[in-house]
Parts: C-alpha cells; sequence; structure tokens
C-alpha cells in the first residue's frame, strides 16, 4: 500500500465507511447481548470449518466465535491497513530517529496482524469486509464521510495533510494522528475483549491494548520535546 495510489486509497476509504455504518448495530448487539449471544455463536463444527475434514490444530483461530469477534476482525483490517499507509509516508519525510523507529515497528507489526485476521475470517466463512456482505448497499460516494465513521481514523484530508508535511512538522504531525489512530484501536480491541468470543481473537485484542498504549506513552513523550 501506497499513498499515490488513490484507486487503493479510495477502495480503502469506502471499506472503511461500509464497515462503520455497520459497526454501530453490531456493537450495540454485542453490548446488548451478553449471555444471550450465545445462541448466536458460530462453533468449530459449524460453518467455521473452512473444509469439512479441517482440524482445529488447522484453525486459525480454533473454538467458537460470535458476531463481535467477525465485526473486530472486519474493522481492525482496515484500520491496520491506514496505519501501514501513515508509517510509510515517514520514509523520506520523518527527521526524528523515534518517529522513524516506530513507524518502522508499526508496520513490522500490523501488517502480519492483518494477514491473521484476514486468515481468520476465511476459517470462518466470512467476507475479509462488511462491504462484501452488503452487495445491496450503494459503494460510491453517497456522500459519506469516509474517514470519521471509525474510531481513529484519519480523513483524506487529514492524510493529505501529513503526505505534505516533512521534517519536524511531519514529525509532529505524524505523533499527533498516530496517538489518535492507536487509540481507536485501543477501544475497538477492548469492545473485543468484553463481548468477544473467540480466545484467538481476544488474545490479538489484548496485544493490540498492549502494543499501542506503550507506543502511544512514546509518541506523546516524542510531542514534549518536539
Amino acid at each position: 500500500m501506497t499513498a499515490h495510489n488513490p484507486a487503493l486509497r479510495r477502495r480503502l476509504r469506502r471499506r472503511m465507511a461500509i464497515v462503520s455504518t455497520v459497526a454501530a448495530g453490531g456493537l450495540l448487539l454485542a453490548a446488548c447481548g451478553g449471555d444471550d449471544m450465545e445462541g448466536m455463536d458460530h462453533g468449530s463444527g459449524s460453518s467455521a470449518s473452512a473444509t469439512p475434514t479441517q482440524t482445529a490444530g488447522d484453525t486459525p483461530a480454533p473454538g467458537a466465535f460470535n458476531d463481535a469477534d467477525v465485526m473486530f476482525a472486519q474493522m481492525m483490517i482496515p484500520h491496520h491497513e491506514q496505519a501501514l499507509e501513515m508509517s510509510k509516508l515517514a520514509d523520506g519525510r520523518a527527521y526524528d530517529a523515534e518517529i522513524k523507529t516506530l513507524a518502522a515497528e508499526i508496520e513490522k507489526a500490523q501488517d502480519p496482524e492483518i494477514q491473521t485476521m484476514k486468515s481468520w475470517l476465511k476459517a470462518w466463512g466470512k467476507p475479509e469486509s462488511a462491504e462484501e456482505s452488503m452487495p445491496g448497499m450503494d459503494h460510491g460516494s453517497g456522500g459519506m464521510d469516509h474517514g470519521s465513521g471509525m474510531s481513529g481514523m484519519m480523513s483524506d484530508e487529514d492524510m493529505k495533510k501529513l503526505e505534505a508535511a516533512k521534517g519536524t512538522e511531519f514529525d509532529r504531525m505524524f505523533a499527533e494522528m498516530m496517538i489518535e489512530h492507536h487509540k481507536g484501536a485501543i477501544t475497538m480491541a477492548e469492545d473485543e475483549q468484553k463481548n468477544g468470543r473467540n480466545a484467538t481473537a481476544k488474545k490479538l485484542a489484548a496485544d493490540v491494548v498492549k502494543t499501542q498504549s506503550a507506543e502511544v506513552e512514546k509518541f506523546e513523550k516524542i510531542l514534549d520535546r518536539l
């Protein structure tokens, strides 16, 4: 993913808009369901199996899962993708050594997580995005705000400003935006810890909370000295 691919950026924004459209309803369902969601859960013997002969050891996220687990993966994938796009912009623009290091660490950590979550959705028989599961929805611009619907996401205007910045201006802007972005991811991960059922998904959510909370603290310290 690069910031210089308008078609890819439009696809990412469209996916975020569709996901955010269903997110509110899904989170409300998860929050209100409690034990009642047990009836909606999909065990390893259901369509969660990629093939009839698949064993627990072959499943990327073995065990039962629920709608909250699916929505967590579908939302976090485009969220991580934007973090990668932001981090790639640091190459040739960032001046601060610690900003460069953190950008590289974000790329290293989040790209594999994207692939991991995609593998869950495939094994669960679910689409990678809510957009794919809502064929009747108009996927055009539709007047929807593609940047602000999901917690912590940057708007297209934000991304253009970041792309245009260099040196200390970029460092400060990158730190401020990534703090907001990370806090959004932490919120989604905490929701998964509370409402999700799949142990593997909840473990990744816990890792997101731990890792990105630590990075938020580092970015805040960087801002204090810039």
